[in-house]
């Protein structure tokens, strides 16, 4: 290269630190040891301003690099990264805002869901009072009264599509009008799940709406079997059954419905009340309702503190007590049950707390909780169906009282458990993970 071309004239105000200068003036004219040198500070650059020049001699080999030359160049780099962050930011702030849109959706389909779920139990429970006030006048309006209930119920689970069992939120009412609602609804969804007719379940239903009737008839502190009764109020607890019977009478009852009514404290083993029947002179029926009936008295007991767990009901049946119900109901009810029934208290298998809010008894091993999880309230609370997270499972379950006291508060365990059904739709079926 042309020694030529590496040196530039500048003019003395654009000087700066780091170019290479060589003076045409004679040493004997400047104070610099001497005429070529690269400028190390401002004070040199005031110095060759001085000489009386406007402009000198720079070797643009032998200088440093311009910064601002290197900081325009860099800007537009600069530039595209902040760009490239920011729309990744934006990229991340619109995806968090579509994810907690899906929550609040989700959420808020459940809680219709709920709501509508809570609406026909009360409804149920209003009508179970309705007919008990017509039986002592009217006992076959009564009849048609409570048919007609039954028979809407049985009408839509036969319908085409899934139904799912669903958890209510803490219901008020007593448990004497509870109960036969509770064990209404489970019993049919057992009935369809064991494949029965519809005019079968229309039958199972009335039973089971109508088993504890004879209660009406009995001094108020033997309606609920209690652990100290003494003999006689053991025997005169018993009694309820043939009152029951004795009330279905005189409604014109159907006889399936008169014969569930009347074993559905019998047992398989043949330790039940009152005739100590066996399993085989029991009819399905029966079966379906002695087993439904000692689950819903287990999660929901006169005393609230001797309450079982859902899953605690069921294991305990499952463990202990299961030769004194039908086989094939049993193994029909912990499928359609699943596990961890609706109502149970579960720790995720990444260490959240749930619980179990509905199960779909085609898939009972997978059904869908509402996860507490710090930082976030609940109006936007996680609801999984472990159905489509199959990367999340449930490490066990536990008691409320085992809960930290924010999933406690957060979670709000049920004292009392109670039931309903409700129809699934594809918007149901999915879930965030």
């Amino acid at each position: 290269m042309n020694r030529n071309d590496q040196v530039v004239m500048v003019d003395c105000k654009s000087l700066r630190i780091g170019m290479f200068v060589e003076l045409d003036v004679g040493w004997m004219a400047h104070p610099f040891p001497t005429g070529s040198f690269k400028i190390s500070s401002s004070r040199q650059i005031d110095t060759i301003q001085g000489l009386g020049q406007d402009q000198v001699r720079v070797n643009t080999a032998k200088s440093d690099p311009d910064p601002s030359q290197a900081i325009a160049v860099a800007a537009p780099v600069l530039d595209a990264v902040a760009r490239e962050r920011a729309q990744e930011r934006a990229q991340a702030a619109q995806r968090e805002a579509t994810v907690r849109k899906q929550r609040a959706e989700q959420l808020a389909s459940q809680q219709r869901s709920l709501v509508a779920c809570e609406r026909r139990f009360g409804e149920a429970v209003r009508q179970y009072r309705k007919t008990l006030e017509l039986i002592p006048s009217q006992p076959k309006a009564a009849a048609e009264h409570c048919h007609g209930l039954v028979t809407g119920f049985v009408g839509e689970m036969l319908m085409e599509g899934e139904s799912a069992i669903r958890l209510l939120t803490e219901a008020a009412g007593d448990k004497s009008s509870m109960h036969p609602v509770n064990v209404t609804v489970v019993s049919l969804l057992l009935g369809k799940a064991m494949g029965l007719q519809e005019s079968e379940l229309v039958e199972l239903g009335m039973a089971a709406f109508l088993h504890d009737v004879g209660k009406a008839q009995l001094p108020d502190r033997v309606r609920w079997l209690e652990e100290n009764f003494s003999t006689a109020e053991y025997k005169l607890y018993q009694e309820h059954v043939a009152q029951s019977v004795q009330v279905g009478r005189a409604m014109d009852l159907p006889k399936g419905a008169l014969m569930a009514i009347a074993q559905h404290h019998e047992l398989a083993d043949g330790s039940g009340f009152p005739l100590r029947a066996k399993g085989e002179t029991m009819v399905v029926g029966a079966r379906i309702l002695a087993l439904v009936n000692r689950y819903d008295n287990l999660c929901n007991p006169t005393r609230p503190a001797a309450a079982m767990t859902p899953h605690e009901s069921l294991s305990l049946i499952f463990a202990q007590l299961k030769t004194r119900f039908d086989s094939k109901a049993l193994s029909a009810f912990i499928r359609m049950m699943g596990v961890y029934p609706p109502g149970s208290v579960v720790q995720l298998i990444d260490e959240r707390y749930a619980m179990v809010v509905s199960v779909n008894s085609s898939r009972p091993l997978k059904p869908r909780v509402i996860v507490h999880e710090s930082g976030v309230s609940k109006h936007e609370a996680l609801i999984l169906d472990l159905e489509h997270t199959p990367q999340i499972g449930i490490r066990r379950s536990l008691k409320p009282a085992g809960l930290p006291s924010a999933a406690m508060d957060f979670l709000a365990p049920r004292q009392r458990v109670s039931y309903f059904y409700e129809r699934l739709v594809d918007s149901q079926m999915g879930a965030l993970a």
